[in-house]
């Protein structure tokens, strides 16, 4: 049987990595680029290095800062126009620099599927996909989390209906991806938790999806190696290089890991999680990581064992039943030595968070993320999810 493998066709990595920016653009033969980004990357002096990184190579470029949290499709139609208005000159832009964390990656590689195609974001919403390549997108991931920078997938919330929408396809995979570990020194513990877990989730899912693969299950188990003993290490010390880069090459490698496998029931409960109550991708995903695992294991405990002993929490000889229980008992610890805060101690109000179980649920099976969870659950097993993660806190 073989398996479909997308990556991106440049991978520069390292330190120092974002500063081969206009040799990559070079190299794809693009010289009209615009910026995607957030006002934070323009607060802590981001945008301004990578516009003088351009200005000092001769590229003419444009920049659109306004991507917001957990991106909507009215936001990218905002990009798009810009996108599509072109430089100054009259001349069009030829493709897109994506920096930032995964909400600014996963919006410009919207807006460059957008504008170049035309059409809606729902287009291509799962089970569709975009088949057609977008404008070049060349990412520069600023958090060690989301692996936006190598994956083919792209979250958009639909405004209308508050649902966030699963959408895939080659059109969304970047063409570039400069991944620097030190532009990540200066997040904030919280953010490093939060994509540090979800990084984790990512390379978990990908090795227990129904569409793991030989070149996935590598991907995948080379990210827990680096990310399971790191996470503690960059909360605990942000200023630790080694562990910055370990952390960002973890990332990467987790999101080709799920990019080429799927991720699963987490993600697909965590995703109205975020919709509903604006809840940050990363730190929903850890508050269900623990339960959806033991909800799980029983459909693949030789997966979720192997995971164990990958991350070094189960020794080589510890049996399948005994690895599992040290697995689920590390992703509780990693929880609160992390101060994951679960669904209550966040501040959703109750009453409104069962009030939306069952609407939460279904949308989490239409995203077809569950459908690739070893244990595929029913609408029931995801509302009685829902619930225990908010008891167990």
């Amino acid at each position: 049987m073989s398996h479909h493998t997308l990556l991106p066709r440049i991978l520069q990595s390292g330190a120092g990595a974002v500063n081969q920016l206009a040799v990559v653009l070079r190299s794809l033969g693009v010289s009209r680029p615009l910026i995607v980004t957030d006002h934070m990357m323009e607060e802590l002096g981001y945008l301004r290095r990578v516009a003088a990184l351009l200005d000092e190579a001769g590229v003419h470029h444009g920049v659109f800062a306004d991507t917001v949290p957990e991106p909507t499709e009215s936001s990218i139609l905002e990009g798009v126009a810009t996108l599509t208005a072109g430089l100054p000159d009259g001349s069009r832009f030829d493709s897109v620099i994506a920096l930032g964390g995964g909400s600014p990656i996963d919006s410009a590689k919207a807006i460059s599927v957008l504008g170049l195609a035309g059409g809606q974001i729902r287009d291509y919403r799962f089970p569709n996909e975009a088949e057609q390549p977008g404008l070049p997108v060349v990412a520069i991931p600023t958090t060690a989390g989301t692996g936006s920078e190598a994956t083919r997938f792209t979250i958009i919330t639909d405004d209308d209906v508050g649902e966030k929408m699963l959408c895939g396809g080659l059109g969304f995979m970047p063409m570039a991806a400069l991944v620097d570990f030190e532009l990540t020194m200066s997040v904030p513990p919280r953010v490093t938790a939060d994509t540090g877990i979800d990084a984790l989730t990512h390379a978990i899912e990908a090795y227990v999806s129904r569409k793991a693969n030989p070149f996935s299950d590598q991907q995948a188990l080379a990210a827990m190696r680096l990310i399971a003993p790191n996470l503690r290490r960059v909360w605990h010390e942000p200023d630790d290089r080694a562990a910055r880069e370990a952390m960002m090459m973890g990332a990467t490698l987790g999101g080709m890991a799920f990019s080429n496998a799927s991720v699963a029931l987490v993600h697909g409960m965590s995703r109205p999680i975020g919709a509903a109550f604006h809840v940050p991708h990363g730190l929903s995903n850890a508050m269900l990581l623990p339960a959806v695992t033991g909800f799980s294991i029983p459909a693949a405990p030789e997966r979720y064992a192997e995971c164990a002993r990958t991350m070094g929490v189960a020794a080589a000889g510890d049996d399948t039943a005994t690895a599992n229980d040290r697995l689920l008992a590390e992703l509780r610890a990693l929880n609160r030595e992390l101060e994951v805060p679960g669904p209550k101690a966040y501040g959703i109000e109750r009453a409104r968070y069962f009030e939306l179980s069952a609407t939460m649920a279904e949308q989490a099976l239409a995203s077809g993320s569950p459908g690739n969870n070893p244990r595929v659950p029913e609408a029931d097993d995801i509302v009685a999810l829902y619930e225990q993660v908010w008891n167990q806190e």
